[in-house]
């Protein structure tokens, strides 16, 4: 048996042993998290989305390295400025036989301002300002001014039948009654944070999956989603711990996948005059936010040593993080060098900011986002102690995390955010810019962060066609919120999934999602 590992998007197959002809049917998948709702426009979560488009397909698609490729929509164009046109995909059917239709793509992408959940869909619909039916399979999408990104943005644009009507919320999706999709499988139930159990749609417009029946089982502990795999309870799981990396790849009983990811690990300090936490000088809290001093901000980000992170955190699973995307993103600039570890130089600035010996803070993170996020959170306190500072360190399940980081109850945290279109507008336009709703800039901008000279760069960007003055644009707005820490990277993720050898053909994707109708049996001669 000869294992290979990648650590790249392509497909890990070594299966030099014959695989008995006949398979099952079934496929289990044991995952570190699940949906928290089956409204597919409930959340921007990756875990939501991944898990979603089983049921709802997206009006365009992306491949494994996240190039865009036909969904419901077969092509795209802008036939004005500020109109893109959308012709939709034919002879395609809900799961209760309801062709569909422009109408629908109409319904779907208006109802998402409306529905009320932790992380507003409107990321994905900034730029509409109205949708128009020209024909059944043919809608023009009117944009607030030029909009090169929509197609980007329309990944996660997920189509629901406008038959369900208006007012359909939570429970009617989470029973099933309005959970009709066009997706490859349909919907059949599911428990919160349990099992989402799912039946093949033997009509999908790309064919028949493979796969009769789909149970995709969250098992948040990492060490039981590894036990499951163990006994064959599970077929596949996603998120391979640090730890259980290498005892896995060297088992013959195990195959493993690794690959790149576009999540990196952020600290997000809030630079607002109040912080939402208290902070602490001697025991006493202070009015002032030290945060709000760029000393400090750069104070926490030369303290930070990522190859550390990285080697021994991470144990090898993961790259240092310099900006807010991966090298070779739309937008990622070459300008900003490697991260520099130099624990004086940062004792100095929080010293030169009136700290000098230190202060004491609040720090919040995940524990079930992605791999490593309870870990790396534990590693920076630690790193940052260093500093004289105190920090008090929590990482808490997402479906805690998220709701307080909405309502902005943090004075710094971490979390992960995939560049999940594979160009800046989607991270900075939704991180960065100033708290905008009305033009639907900053709805995840957690920290207060506001600088006119970022916001007024990265619009021009946003409006600008030529797709190299765009970028040398969106290079800039990266090197200007850099320069400001007005997040702070630390490592860009690696992802490992595992499966019994012998079983599964399956290519990891950068988005570090598990679709079951890109996963195959192995099957003998």
């Amino acid at each position: 048996m000869v294992k290979t590992t990648l650590k790249t998007g392509v497909a890990i197959v070594a299966l030099l042993a014959a695989a008995p002809s006949a398979f099952s049917q079934d496929l289990t998948i044991g995952l570190r998290a699940g949906p928290d709702s089956i409204d597919p426009h409930w959340s921007t979560l990756g875990s939501q989305a991944e898990a979603l488009r089983h049921v709802f397909d997206t009006l365009v698609d992306a491949d494994d390295t996240l190039q865009l490729e036909p969904g419901l929509a077969v092509s795209w164009e802008p036939i004005e400025d500020t109109v893109w046109e959308f012709k939709l995909r034919e002879d395609v059917t809900f799961h209760d036989g309801t062709p569909f239709t422009a109408e629908d793509v109409k319904f779907s992408i208006e109802r998402i301002p409306d529905v009320t959940g932790p992380m507003s869909m409107t990321l994905y619909t900034k730029y509409v300002e109205s949708v128009e039916v020209i024909d059944d399979h043919t809608v023009h999408v009117h944009t607030n001014g030029i909009a090169p990104a929509l197609p980007n943005d329309f990944t996660r644009m997920f189509i629901v039948p406008a038959s369900i009507g208006e007012g359909v919320g939570n429970e009617e999706f989470n029973s099933g009654e309005a959970a009709i999709g066009t997706g490859p499988y349909r919907f059949v139930s599911w428990e919160p944070r349990g099992e989402l159990v799912l039946e093949r749609y033997d009509d999908h417009w790309r064919g028949e999956t493979p796969w009769e029946r789909v149970v995709r089982r969250e098992i948040s502990d990492d060490a039981a989603r590894v036990a499951a795999l163990r006994s064959g309870e599970v077929d596949l799981i996603n998120y391979v711990p640090a730890s259980d990396y290498l005892p896995l790849e060297n088992n013959p009983q195990i195959e493993t996948f690794i690959a790149d990811s576009v999540y990196i690990l952020n600290v997000q300090p809030t630079v607002k005059d109040e912080a939402p936490q208290p902070i602490r000088v001697n025991g006493q809290v202070i009015e002032e936010n030290p945060l709000q001093d760029l000393r400090v901000r750069k104070a926490l980000d030369y303290a930070i040593n990522r190859d550390v992170l990285v080697n021994v955190v991470l144990e090898g699973l993961g790259t240092p993080a310099n900006q807010l995307m991966p090298e070779g993103f739309f937008g990622y600039t070459d300008e900003i060098g490697e991260k520099e570890y130099d624990i004086e130089r940062a004792r100095e600035l929080l010293a030169e900011a009136g700290y000098p010996d230190g202060f004491e803070i609040d720090f919040t993170c995940t524990n079930n986002r992605v791999p490593g996020d309870a870990v790396i959170c534990e590693a920076l306190a630690q790193m940052w102690s260093r500093l004289g500072l105190t920090v008090n360190a929590q990482a808490l399940d997402g479906s805690v995390f998220f709701p307080a980081a909405a309502a902005k109850e943090y004075t710094m945290a971490m979390s992960a955010w995939g560049t999940l279109t594979g160009e800046a507008a989607y991270t900075y336009g939704a991180m960065i810019h100033t708290e905008d709703p009305e033009k639907g800039f900053g709805n995840f901008n957690r920290t207060g962060y506001s600088n006119p000279e970022f916001d007024e760069v990265f619009v021009e960007g946003t409006q600008t066609l030529d797709p190299e003055a765009r970028r040398t644009l969106y290079e800039q707005a990266s090197l200007i919120s850099m320069e400001d820490r007005a997040l702070i990277p630390t490592v860009i993720l690696q992802t490992v999934w595992a499966a019994a050898a012998d079983t599964l053909t399956f290519t990891p994707r950068v988005d570090q999602e598990t679709r079951a109708y890109e996963i195959d049996p192995v099957q003998g001669d």
